[in-house]
């Protein structure tokens, strides 16, 4: 099996020795995932370690799946396709949504799930591998969604089993699923308001540097139709240049601006990230110890610079403090604000992921029943000022 050279060009000659040894890693693993999904005629490979395993048509067909996924989702079916498989959740690193929305999609399709969080309870705070850790998981459990605070690691982890491995979150490098569910709300939300995808205009902003959300997304994104992209941070934390070079490679107009004091009304989609000050060096922290409010998105900014049909995400968590220059809470309410709908959205794309990694995706149908306990008929006032504004 011939690989494709990890990483050529300039940026891989910037890594340090450690950091290009778990790249190389990284880009073998999903190679041979990519390779083995081929052989068994799979749009997706058997891990989901990064974006860059995922054509179009694999995106696409996921997006399939979570919508048939929704009534269970939502708590108006039931189904056990997966009853008696286990989830392994490792998170090695601080999570809430993340965590419990796998959680719950492994559970709603009828799976039972064993999870660790932090190093402090797990074998590695004993000096275990990764690899060691991955062999005797793979012993436990049917899929296993690992998060670590170091780039690369999950596909390294990846590399010892062959049981599923999702990647929830590996340090600045990439978060799979979020994307894969930024795409399935955006699209969702475009057909709410009539608009088609192609030549969308998307803003997204804040920390574009060390934010791996957004790296994943602005890939995916990529795959569509041509758009055009508007890059805003803070200096030194712009989207790594490569990323930038590669979404423009395939024919998308990407531009930057210094700051969010221009006119967006052509926006369709604000994308905004939390500065990860737990990246930081100390150096950073002093640096970034003030940052203006150019960065802001609240509803000012909304009324004045935005259209009334802009759509404001947000990976979440939002650091609501006072001084953090996050996404605003005084859009809380704001019809325009999917960020909860964004959340929702995470469970039938984690459903969608779950079924098609483990092979039950035309099984799920079979044996549906309705659910016997009391489901509100919203989850949140979101909701309601959503209806109204409708």
């Amino acid at each position: 099996m011939r690989l494709v050279a990890p990483c050529g060009g300039p940026a891989a000659s910037r890594l340090s020795g450690r950091e290009a040894s778990r790249q190389r890693r990284y880009t073998i693993a999903a190679a041979c995932a990519v390779t083995l999904a081929r052989q068994r005629g799979f749009p997706m490979p058997s891990h989901l370690l990064s974006v860059d395993s995922l054509s179009r048509d694999a995106v696409d067909h996921l997006i399939r799946i979570a919508e048939r996924m929704e009534p269970i989702a939502q708590r108006r079916k039931v189904t056990r396709v997966l009853e008696g498989a286990v989830l392994g959740n490792l998170f090695f690193e601080a999570s809430t949504r993340t965590r419990i929305s796998f959680n719950a999609a492994f559970c709603r399709l009828g799976g039972s799930v064993c999870d660790t969080t932090g190093f402090t309870f797990s074998s590695m705070a004993k000096g275990e591998s990764l690899y060691d850790t991955s062999r005797v998981m793979g012993g436990y459990v049917d899929a296993i969604v690992m998060r670590h605070p170091e780039q690369g690691s999950v596909a390294e982890f990846a590399e010892a089993t062959q049981v599923p491995v999702i990647n929830g979150g590996d340090g600045p490098g990439e978060h799979p699923s979020q994307a894969l569910l930024d795409v399935y709300t955006i699209t969702k939300e475009f057909a709410r308001l009539g608009k088609p995808l192609a030549g969308a205009h998307l803003l997204l902003t804040g920390d574009l540097k060390y934010g791996r959300t957004v790296h994943s997304l602005i890939k995916l994104l990529s795959l569509y139709d041509p758009l055009r992209i508007t890059l805003v941070s803070p200096p030194g934390l712009e989207m790594p240049q490569h990323l930038v070079d590669l979404v423009a490679s395939r024919g998308h107009r990407i531009e930057t601006r210094p700051n969010l004091a221009e006119s967006f009304d052509d926006v369709d989609v604000i994308y905004a990230t939390r500065i990860q000050r737990e990246r930081f060096t100390a150096e950073m922290s002093e640096s970034f110890a003030e940052l203006t409010s150019d960065f802001v998105v609240d509803r000012g900014f909304l009324d004045r610079r935005c259209s009334p049909t802009t759509i404001v995400m947000h990976p979440l968590p939002r650091d609501s403090r006072p001084g953090a220059n996050d996404l605003s809470t005084d859009l809380n309410g704001d019809p325009r604000l999917a960020i909860f709908r964004q959340t929702d959205n995470g469970i039938p794309m984690r459903m969608a992921i779950f079924a098609h990694l483990l092979q039950v995706e035309d099984q799920v149908e079979r044996g549906l029943r309705d659910v016997g306990w009391f489901v509100p008929n919203t989850y949140g006032i979101d909701e309601e000022s959503l209806k109204a504004g409708s």
